[in-house]
């Protein structure tokens, strides 16, 4: 038996009241106010194992991520593990003095959905351009695209196949997984998980800050819930 634990990062500077923009993968950081959250969801989790932990390779996701690795207490050490470049080289280790480690992976297939060219607009000037109706439907329904972007369902397309390819097979070895990531590439893995068909999809939002546990034994995944305090952590 393993648990799969998912994350949405809190709210981020472009959420702030003033701004409330289309971010996609525009690469901003959390406010302070969604640090406390991840913070606060990090100590509800401070006692839980995790094995393995995988992230957006957006600063927000992999923010989010970090915090509440930090602030677990029985994981140790959460450590990046670089795939390319040079620091894929220079970053290994070759001595295990620091003790326990969780490797931490980031992955563009869980980076947040690609708004196209409404990234950076404010979602109030957008429904005031394009009328409220095709707004809503490019935010939250599984096939209509906004202009130049993702529509869930091409998020759907990369998350999934990621997670099958690669985070599955970690829960099959009974390893706890953890997932720090975005409101829309969750809602993908959410809408496979739970079998949600696309009509109602629109309606599925994901809570920010909020552990979503989901358990894997005997090659089922079953949802167990948000889990908003330590008490309520499985056993």
């Amino acid at each position: 038996m393993s648990y799969l634990v998912l994350v949405r990062h809190g709210e981020s500077f472009w959420n702030k009241e003033g701004y409330n923009c289309f971010t996609g993968w525009n690469d901003v950081g959390n406010l302070p106010s969604g640090i406390k959250k991840m913070i606060k969801a990090g100590k509800i989790l401070e006692n839980f194992k995790f094995d393995i932990a995988f992230t957006s390779e957006l600063y927000r996701g992999i923010e989010t991520t970090m915090l509440i690795l930090e602030h677990n207490k029985v994981s140790g050490t959460p450590i990046i593990i670089h795939k390319k470049d040079k620091i894929a080289k220079w970053a290994k280790f070759y001595h295990k003095d620091f003790g326990k480690f969780v490797p931490v992976i980031k992955a563009w297939q869980l980076n947040e959905r690609y708004y196209g060219k409404l990234q950076g607009m404010n979602k109030d000037k957008a429904r005031k351009k394009f009328g409220k109706d095709i707004v809503f439907k490019w935010r939250r329904s599984f096939e209509i695209n906004p202009p130049g972007g993702e529509s869930l369902k091409d998020t759907y397309k990369r998350v999934i196949p990621y997670f099958k390819r690669k985070i599955l097979p970690e829960l099959k070895k009974g390893k706890n997984v953890l997932i720090g990531a975005h409101g829309n590439s969750l809602r993908a893995l959410v809408m496979y998980l739970d079998k949600i068909p696309p009509e109602k999809i629109p309606f599925v939002e994901i809570k920010k800050g909020i552990p979503l546990f989901y358990k894997y034994e005997k090659g089922k995944i079953v949802k167990i819930g948000y889990i908003f305090s330590k008490s309520k952590l499985p056993k």
